[in-house]
């Protein structure tokens, strides 16, 4: 695969999955997926200044500014940076909480129960739970395993607040009045909760916020006992809150011990065995047009070690062949016209390109530090 394909399927799959989680009402992951939609397309336009798919580029990556901007409240700042003039929702605080419930995430039985279990069923009767219940969720595996997607349908269980930060959106915002903005995210969360309404705290990237380190400058150093000070609040046991911390990452044995008991529950994401693989091919081509040679039984067998997002990429892969097919041959002037179906040869060509992105050696990682932290 060449320069220009490879941008291209990395254009495609940040703005499809932007759209998706757009439409669930996911809105602050959604915008973290259009700003890394429009940074590739501009690199595209960047390093093929000719292509004939410029100018389609250039409207899509103004298409997709134009929704960060409503993303962001529409002076294209995050809330934490204005002072709010009215109670107006945070693009950390989702407009609407996420229309992603536990059918639409495959399979993860042995997660989806783990959270129920401390979360949903404390949340609905708190007078069954005399000792207190945990507020610290840990959600590790590899990537693209669906663990934001569980933090989300959580949300949508127990009709909570979402405010969801991932590491560079954190760390932009912790320099200088780093405290006081962990202190206000926590702040807000608290004053929602106390009002009747449960509320979700989701760090995404969290290794990257809580990771060990030898050497810190004083903002970052404020910061993170800001943020162990924040879950010391949430944690009482005494306390009746209704907030929760959710974190999610890739990399656990990164974290700092402090950060790892702070999170009662630690949830192990794994990749999809073979009945997860078929229900999220399934679920991911629900859109797309397959010849009658296709085989999905025999695609999920051939994926064994893939996991979700791999799967994702491994079809837009080959449907994105099938679109360059149709722009280069002409068929994209007559709006009436359609690309091809997709066939098995499209795939199987896909699947020697797409190769796993989790190695056996990351797999034994996480078993091993599974056997000394795992928490269900």
């Amino acid at each position: 695969m060449g320069a220009l394909e490879e941008l291209e399927r990395y254009a495609v799959k940040h703005a499809s999955e932007a759209v998706r989680l757009d439409r669930q009402g996911a809105r602050g992951l959604a915008l973290t997926e259009y700003q890394k939609a429009v940074e590739v397309l501009l690199k595209l336009c960047s390093l093929y200044p000719n292509s004939p798919q410029h100018e389609i580029y250039m409207k899509r990556v103004d298409a997709y500014r134009q929704r960060i901007k409503e993303l962001k409240g529409g002076d294209g700042r995050p809330a934490l940076e204005r002072e709010p003039a009215a109670p107006t929702p945070s693009p950390l605080q989702l407009a609407e909480k996420p229309q992603i419930r536990w059918e639409d995430i495959a399979d993860l039985e042995t997660a989806k129960k783990a959270i129920i279990e401390s979360v949903v069923y404390p949340t609905k009767r708190p007078d069954l739970f005399p000792l207190g219940w945990p507020r610290g969720i840990l959600l590790y595996g590899p990537p693209g395993c669906g663990k934001t997607l569980l933090a989300a349908a959580t949300a949508s269980e127990i009709d909570a607040n979402f405010y969801c930060v991932d590491a560079s959106t954190i760390m932009s915002k912790w320099l200088g009045e780093s405290e006081k903005n962990v202190a206000r995210l926590f702040g807000e969360a608290r004053k929602a909760a106390q009002n009747g309404k449960p509320s979700i705290i989701f760090i995404d990237e969290l290794d990257s916020l809580m990771a060990a380190r030898v050497e810190e400058v004083g903002g970052e150093a404020r910061a993170r006992n800001q943020f162990l000070k924040e879950m010391d609040g949430i944690l009482d046991k005494n306390r009746k809150t209704y907030v929760y911390v959710f974190g999610a990452t890739n990399k656990p044995w990164a974290l700092d011990e402090p950060f790892i008991r702070r999170f009662q529950k630690r949830i192990y994401v794994p990749l999809p065995d073979l009945e997860a693989r078929k229900q999220l091919i399934k679920i991911y081509s629900k859109e797309l047009n397959f010849a009658p040679d296709v085989d999905l039984e025999r695609l999920a067998i051939l994926t064994e070690g893939y996991a979700g997002s791999d799967i994702r990429d491994l079809l837009q892969t080959a449907h994105t062949k099938v679109v360059r097919e149709f722009f280069q041959q002409g068929g994209a002037e007559n709006p009436q016209a359609k690309p091809r179906p997709i066939t098995m040869q499209d795939l199987m060509e896909a699947l020697a390109e797409r190769k796993p992105s989790v190695s056996k050696s990351m797999l034994q990682a996480y078993r091993k530090w599974t056997a000394e932290y795992g928490a269900l």
